[in-house]
């Protein structure tokens, strides 16, 4: 048996990044035991395929903070790659190697 978990880890305007765990269970044992993850973005869209507004999600616990701001950082940097976002706009990523 393989169970998919997923959280929604943060909403941007229209769009949502969303971290899927993959645990596979032994039938024998009922052992579970994770076999795989992703990272994933879905768009809010409407009947006609237009951008929908997502609400705003706010984190609680440090693991969710943690994943929160990672989500941003991700995002920049696949703005980047797709040639929608300067390097020097990435204010997220440029902060991981500023120096002090």
């Amino acid at each position: 048996m393989v169970t998919l978990e997923a959280k929604v880890t943060r909403a941007f305007t229209s769009s949502m990044e969303v971290l899927v765990d993959v645990w596979v269970e032994n039938p024998v044992t009922a052992e579970k035991t994770k076999c795989n993850e992703a990272i994933l973005t879905f768009v809010a869209i409407d009947q006609n395929g237009a951008p929908l507004p997502v609400p705003e999600l706010v984190p609680e616990t440090d693991l969710e903070k943690k994943r929160f701001e990672g989500a941003l950082r991700r995002r920049q940097l696949s703005l980047i790659l797709a040639g929608r976002m300067k390097p020097g706009e990435a204010t997220e990523l440029k902060a991981l190697f500023a120096k002090d």
